[in-house]
């Protein structure tokens, strides 16, 4: 018997969300109107002009004077692929920091480059002690890296960096830092920290759409990458090849897309004019709002309350709550998006974004409307 025919839609029959998740977060309409600019060819000098205006706010961004920082066409994964990818040969030791999802991730990307990773694991939802990742350094002195994540998406955890970066700056090992969900939410300080590889993405707290990742190299990172022994793994993220065409030389590499590129410009600007340091206390303020709203109704915190994210809150709910229906829920009748868990977190738990421009006090307020309406907890 012949199979149905799929469905047709088109974009207009597409109902708006309210994305509260763990990414993508709400783009403003400023930023939706710059992506809607006319394309520009990927080689066009006004285009060119663009992209180095985007590498120099993105230095403000990451707090660094790298002269290697640039955005990789592709997702926040596409960004740790480049980082790793561009550093380690086979037979290579990385150590990774994992208390998450994302840092098995990292380490499973290592191992698929050829290297022998060292794995240094905390419970999901608990911090990785600096002096843990110190002594697996101090066992291993000659690995080429050591990775975090500095803001665990899986757990809504914020990684201590600094100890760590304060070590491996007297070292030959490089400190390569996942700032996929801390980038524009909370402060990084790549220079400060002695980060000598950063990357994030554009649609968490930077508040552009999904697409590009923004990657920073230190001239000790760029170093090794020109010294290699044998070619980058991959072609089309070799950092050598990108800053080429993405750097001052723009010479012919892939064809990037300038929408995207228009959209990130416009989200830098929007970040320029807040102020970074009033992004990240607006962030601050409202993730300790929904925090409070959601423990006068029953909710709980999953992990460490002393390193909680204000970007990225992981929450139990009350008991007797179904929390996989609830949150389809909350999609259909009120079209508000939140994550669910990852790993062990399965389906007990919500991951609630406040992330970009999705960082107000009207995002918790909805949400939380949403929540009593549904008869979840009480206050």
């Amino acid at each position: 018997m012949p199979s149905s025919s799929p469905s047709r839609v088109s974009v207009s029959q597409l109902k708006p969300r309210l994305l509260l998740g763990p990414g993508p977060s709400p783009v403003s309409g400023r930023v939706l109107r710059a992506l809607a600019h006319p394309t520009l060819g990927h080689l066009d000098p006004q285009f060119l002009t663009l992209l180095d205006d985007v590498s120099l706010r993105l230095r403000g961004i990451f707090g660094t004077g790298n002269e290697a920082t640039l955005a990789v066409s592709g997702t926040g994964s596409a960004g740790m692929q480049a980082a790793l990818a561009n550093l380690l040969q086979p037979g290579d030791t990385a150590i990774v920091g994992i208390h998450g999802y994302f840092g098995g991730r990292m380490a499973e990307m290592a191992r698929r480059l050829g290297a022998g990773v060292v794995a240094v694991e905390a419970e999901w939802g608990r911090v990785l002690e600096p002096e843990r990742l110190i002594d697996a350094h101090r066992a291993h002195p000659r690995a080429r890296l050591l990775s975090v994540v500095h803001a665990e998406t899986s757990t809504g955890v914020r990684q201590p960096i600094r100890e760590v970066g304060a070590y491996l700056s007297g070292t030959e090992t490089l400190f390569v830092v996942d700032a996929v969900t801390s980038l524009g939410g909370i402060p990084v300080g790549v220079d400060a920290v002695g980060i000598d590889v950063c990357y994030s993405a554009t649609q968490k707290c930077l508040g552009a759409p999904p697409g590009l990742a923004p990657i920073s190299l230190s001239s000790r990172a760029v170093d090794v990458v020109r010294r290699r022994k044998v070619p980058v793994s991959s072609w089309y993220l070799d950092v050598g090849l990108l800053m080429d065409y993405l750097g001052a030389g723009h010479v012919y590499h892939h064809t990037a897309s300038s929408n995207l590129f228009f959209a990130l410009h416009e989200a830098l600007q929007e970040i320029e004019e807040e102020g970074l340091e009033a992004r990240h206390d607006r962030h601050r303020r409202v993730g300790a709002r929904l925090r409070l709203e959601l423990g006068a109704r029953g909710f709980t915190l999953f992990g460490d309350p002393g390193h909680q994210l204000p970007e990225l809150t992981s929450v139990r709910l009350p008991d007797g709550a179904d929390a996989v229906r609830l949150r389809h829920a909350l999609l259909e009748r009120y079209g508000i998006e939140v994550g669910g868990g990852l790993g062990p977190t399965g389906a007990s738990v919500w991951r609630i974004g406040l992330m970009g421009n999705g960082a107000s006090e009207a995002s918790v307020e909805r949400l939380v409307g949403a929540v009593d309406e549904l008869g979840i907890g009480s206050v």
